[in-house]
């Protein structure tokens, strides 16, 4: 009983701080006190309490006490910074992103920033470690326990674990429940919420270490025997001629015209390559190739349409813009983002979604119609597989010249790998592409200095990653925002909004020039000039982007929506498509309208000026349809005005996101694409 009146104190002190650095991180991410789902996440840091104590108690009492401070000193630093980290990315660092942490230190004074002004919850996250340092010797013994005593702790970590373990397995198991986020899915944002961080960051090493794919028994919804299927036995390419001409629904026979005579319907062509699936499954040995070759074939494909092929030949400029809105687009202030918007093709229901790892995710997404992987740089792994559809590769076989310039530096997030992996002779900061010394840089000069490079050499694509719109939106360390500041002073809104819109018109500046060389080039006209965002500008707190917005804002999808600019000059009238899409729609909607070879059924979006059915996919697996709305989180699904729908659409619905999720996990993992004839093979 001696030994344990020493002991115990010191293992209850442990266990009480990480309970307190749990609930102050749960405090500071969602500013207030979050109970629900406290249970899980309470239970596994008491494992961990009990495993530090545990190698704590091993040694001398000196160097017990110096281990102890240095666990909770790690454990402060962790926290605090995976709280910056959420403040700064609005989601939470992964081991892998950990590990490649010179990366963010690029960010180091924008962090530092961020630091000072929550310098009082940083250092609450320390208290544990401080008291422990200073006050230590005198409250606690630090005298090594007994051989029994700490066999005991083995055993009771053991049972504790398998607690939480049987709270997991008691709870639901349907999508994002804790059971679902500890075995099968990866979300770490709700995942953090549901499990604990300390939980969040086990899982996500475990991952890491093992090249975990998420778990799912995904059904293939668009086979005849899963339930939730509504398509024909058959996709139209499988049909016969005449099955292909039948739309669902309609009489087999051909009605008679106004003279009595059968008129023979329209021809449906497919954007589809020549792929004999079955000859492929036959000479396949690998299980998980097969299973993506029988999911793949039966993906319906997107008709081809009066937009196809109606920019063949053209020059394509893309461009992800950072940080870029509908409240970048003034009339006044952006008048050249203003004139595209108007005066292009006009998606009025566009969502730019963010996700999990990395801001460059966003930029994955809109360069390859594929859903990045949880807990990876997606476009780092993807420098290593094959990426036919994305624009540089499709444009470059057909002898553009294909260019790709980023006014950063040239290596951040490895885009040195991916981008010349897409078919782009590639320039950022540091290897080629000489800018002025500033942060952020110039949109407009990296323009200036970039241009004479491809605008004589046609036909030509150049793929631009601009960062004028970068955060932080002040006056003081944005040097974009302090460039055009005089324009935004007399603007009814807060600094940081008037700092963003700042920023903004650097962006407008860089397509005004660009407009102007195209047109003195006389290739105007000649020219498709394609635009989104990397996502949201996040760098705002909610109440400053609905100050800009003029009305509340909803977290979930609305802070979402976006502007996607699809403009050339020449057209007629302002065209309106108000189905939603989101840049997942992105590489097939200008492989159509350039009326590229392309199977519509190996990409994750779909064209946006097709018929097929719209669908947004956001980062936990909710999704917005032309019938309604999906919160995955809740497990709501909100019916658009007028519009019934039941159960068994929605569960069609959300296993179609989740066979997107997993395939295009397994096309990063497995290089699918390599598995795939194309037509120059």
């Amino acid at each position: 009983m001696k030994q344990k009146s020493k002991t115990i104190p010191l293992l209850t002190y442990i266990i009480l701080s990480l309970f307190y650095l749990e609930i102050l991180f749960r405090f500071t991410v969602y500013r207030g006190f979050v109970t629900a789902g406290l249970v899980i996440p309470i239970l596994f840091s008491m494992v961990l309490s009990l495993v530090l104590y545990f190698i704590g108690s091993l040694f001398k009492p000196k160097v017990n006490h110096i281990l102890s401070c240095i666990f909770l000193a790690v454990l402060g630093f962790f926290f605090s910074s995976q709280f910056i980290y959420y403040d700064f990315f609005k989601t939470f660092y992964s081991m892998f992103s950990a590990s490649n942490m010179t990366q963010i230190l690029d960010f180091s004074k924008e962090i530092a920033i961020r630091v000072a002004q929550n310098i009082i919850w940083v250092i609450l996250f320390f208290i544990p470690f401080l008291f422990l340092l200073i006050f230590g010797r005198k409250v606690f013994s630090f005298e090594k326990p007994g051989l029994f005593f700490r066999g005991s702790l083995i055993i009771l970590a053991v049972i504790v674990h398998f607690s939480a373990v049987g709270v997991i397995y008691l709870g639901g198991r349907e999508q994002n429940s804790p059971y679902d986020l500890y075995y099968k899915n990866s979300y770490p944002v709700l995942s953090v919420e549901r499990l604990g961080l300390i939980t969040t960051t086990r899982l996500d090493l475990q991952r890491l270490l093992t090249g975990w794919t998420p778990g799912y028994e995904v059904a293939n919804p668009y086979l005849p025997e899963s339930p939730a299927s509504e398509s024909p036995e058959k996709t139209p390419v499988e049909q016969s001629d005449s099955e292909q001409d039948t739309p669902d629904g309609l009489p087999t026979d051909p009605p008679d015209d106004a003279e009595g005579e059968e008129t023979e319907p329209p021809e449906i062509v497919y954007n589809i390559l020549d792929i004999d699936f079955d000859e492929l499954i036959i000479n396949e040995k690998d299980q998980d190739i097969i299973e993506m070759h029988e999911y793949f074939r039966n993906v319906p494909p997107t008709p081809q349409n009066e937009y196809t092929g109606q920019y063949k030949g053209y020059n394509l400029i893309l461009i992800t813009a950072e940080g870029f809105s509908p409240y970048a687009v003034h009339e006044e202030l952006t008048p050249t983002l203003y004139k595209m918007v108007e005066e292009g093709y006009k998606f009025t229901n566009f969502y730019v979604p963010i996700w999990d790892v990395s801001t460059s995710d966003g930029e994955y997404v809109s360069l390859t119609s594929l859903i990045p992987k949880s807990g990876v740089w997606s476009f780092y792994h993807s420098s290593k597989i094959d990426l036919p559809f994305v624009m540089g590769n499709q444009l470059k076989r057909l002898g553009y010249k294909t260019v790709a310039y980023h006014n950063h530096s040239y290596s951040y997030y490895r885009r040195d790998l991916s981008h010349p992996n897409m078919g782009y002779d590639y320039k950022g900061i540091g290897n080629g592409l000489v800018m002025k010394k500033q942060w952020p840089r110039s949109d407009l000069e990296m323009m200036e200095i970039t241009i004479p490079e491809y605008i004589d050499s046609q036909p030509f694509h150049a793929y631009y990653m601009t960062v004028s719109g970068h955060l932080e939106y002040n006056f003081m360390g944005n040097a974009m925002a302090l460039k055009n500041k005089k324009n935004v002073e007399d603007l009814p809104y807060s600094e940081p909004a008037k700092a963003y819109i700042a920023t903004q018109i650097e962006l407008d500046r860089a397509m005004e020039y660009l407009l102007a060389q195209l047109e003195e080039a006389g290739i105007a006209d000649k020219t498709l000039i394609a635009m989104s965002s990397d996502h949201y500008p996040y760098g705002l707190e909610h109440h400053v982007i609905e100050e800009l917005a003029g009305h509340k804002l909803d977290k979930h999808f609305d802070v979402h929506r976006n502007t996607f600019i699809l403009y050339t000059k020449g057209i007629e009238e302002p065209i309106a498509i108000d189905a939603p899409g989101s840049s997942l729609d992105i590489i097939p909607t200008l492989s159509n309208l350039l009326g590229l070879e392309y199977d519509s059924r190996l990409l994750m979006g779909r064209d946006l000026f097709s018929d097929s059915e719209p669908l947004v996919i956001f980062r936990d697996r909710s999704f917005i349809t032309d019938k309604g709305r999906y919160n995955a989180v809740a497990r709501e699904f909100t019916p658009n005005p007028g519009v019934e729908v039941d159960d068994e659409y929605i569960q069609n619905m959300i296993n179609i996101v989740n066979a997107k999720f997993y395939y295009s996990t397994m096309i990063l993992d497995k290089d699918y694409y390599s598995h795939i004839p194309y037509p120059e093979d």
